[in-house]
C-alpha cells in the first residue's frame, strides 16, 4: 500500500503532520492538494507553516529592516524586538494561515487556522535575552520575544482532527512572563511542527526546498535516504548546514517526544507529501535516537530547553534552540 492508496478510518491511521517552510522557494500548492488527497482517504493531518519571507516582507512594508543574529554555535536565527514581534503576528497569524485556510477550503478540505495561543495549543516561557556573536565576540542582546514550546495542547488538536478537520498551526505561541502573565512569542516552526508531531505521535514530514539531507550539501548525488541508527544519525548531524541543521535538530526533538517517523523532503516535488510518505527524501526513524518505537515523551524532552528561559542562558546550545526561524 502507499500513501495515496485505500481509504481508511481516522481511529486506524497513524497522523501526519505536514510542515510547511515560509521560505519564498517554498511552493505549498503540491503540499495542499496532498492533504486534500490524505484528508479525503481518512489519513487525520495537521499543517504547521513557516512564514520567513511575509514577516520579512510585512516588517520592509513598515520601514524596518529584519534582524538576524548567530548564536556562539553558528546557528542563525531572526531576533525579534518588540517591532518585529508585532510583524510576525500580523504574517503568521494574519497572512500566511489565512492563506493556507483559504487554500485548503478551496481544495474541499475543512481546515480550521490555529494560532499557538488558540487555547494554549502551544505554550512556553518567554526567552527576553540571548548570546549572540558579533564582530567575533559574544554577546548579550535583550528585548527578544521568543520563546521554546513546553507544551501542546494534543486533546484540542485530536478533538479537530476526530471531527475530520484539518487544524493549521503556527505561530506565535503563548509565552509565560516571569510575573505569571501571558505574551505572544515567536518560536521555530520546524521545532513547532517537531512538538505537534510528537504531541499526536505522527509520522512528521519537513518540507523544504531541497530533497532532503546530503552529505555534501554542494553535491545532489549525496542525498542521504534514511537514518535507522544512532551511527546513521550522527552522520546527518555531521552533514546539516546552514537551515538544514535546525530541521536535524527539529527531527530529534520529535522522536525524543514521540513522532513516529521524520521526513525531510522537497516541497516542490509532484505530489510532495505522498512521495515522502512512500520513502523520497530523508526519512528518520525512532531507532536513529535509540528507540526501537516512538514514544511519548513530550515533557520529558523540554525540560533542559526550559531551563534557565526567563534569564540569560549560560550554555551555547540552549542559545542555538533558542535562537528563532519563522
Amino acid at each position: 500500500m502507499t500513501a495515496d492508496e485505500t481509504p481508511t478510518t481516522a481511529d486506524e491511521a497513524t497522523p501526519v503532520v505536514i510542515k510547511i517552510g515560509g521560505a519564498s522557494a517554498v511552493d505549498p500548492a503540491g503540499a495542499l492538494a496532498d492533504v486534500a488527497h490524505l484528508s479525503a482517504n481518512g489519513r487525520p493531518v495537521a499543517v504547521v507553516h513557516g512564514g520567513s519571507t511575509a514577516v520579512d516582507e510585512t516588517l520592509e512594508a513598515l520601514g524596518e529592516e529584519p534582524t538576524y543574529v548567530e548564536t556562539p554555535g553558528g546557528v542563525v536565527g531572526r531576533f525579534t524586538d518588540e517591532t518585529a514581534m508585532e510583524a510576525f503576528t500580523m504574517a503568521m497569524a494574519g497572512t500566511v494561515n489565512t492563506d493556507l485556510v483559504e487554500s485548503l477550503q478551496n481544495e474541499g478540505v475543512d481546515a480550521v487556522g490555529l494560532s499557538g495561543l488558540d487555547g494554549k495549543l502551544l505554550a512556553g516561557k518567554r526567552k527576553s535575552a540571548v548570546r549572540v556573536l558579533e564582530d567575533g565576540k559574544k554577546k548579550i542582546k535583550r528585548g527578544d520575544h521568543s520563546g521554546t514550546i513546553e507544551s501542546v495542547n494534543a486533546d484540542l488538536l485530536k478533538t479537530l482532527l476526530a471531527g475530520g478537520y484539518v487544524p493549521v498551526v503556527g505561530g506565535p505561541i503563548l509565552g509565560a512572563e516571569s510575573d505569571g502573565d501571558y505574551t505572544a512569542v515567536n518560536a521555530d516552526a520546524d521545532r513547532a511542527a517537531a512538538a505537534v508531531a510528537g504531541a499526536l505521535g505522527a509520522d512528521l514530514v519537513v518540507l523544504t526546498d531541497v530533497a532532503g539531507v546530503y552529505a555534501d550539501p554542494e553535491d545532489a548525488s549525496t542525498l542521504i535516504e534514511s537514518a535507522t541508527t544512532e551511527a546513521a544519525f550522527e552522520a546527518i548531524e555531521d552533514a546539516a548546514a546552514g537551515f538544514m541543521t535546525k530541521k536535524v535538530m527539529a527531527a530529534k526533538e520529535a522522536l525524543e517526544s514521540g513522532a513516529s517517523s521524520i521526513v525531510v523532503a522537497d516541497a516542490n516535488a509532484n505530489d510532495p507529501v505522498l512521495t515522502a510518505l512512500d520513502g523520497a527524501g530523508t526519512t528518520i526513524t525512532p531507532g536513529a535516537i535509540g528507540n526501537t518505537t516512538a514514544t511519548d515523551g513530550l515533557e520529558a524532552s523540554v525540560t533542559d530547553d526550559a531551563e534557565g528561559l526567563e534569564t540569560v542562558v549560560t550554555d551555547d546550545a540552549d542559545d542555538e534552540r533558542g535562537v528563532s526561524e519563522s
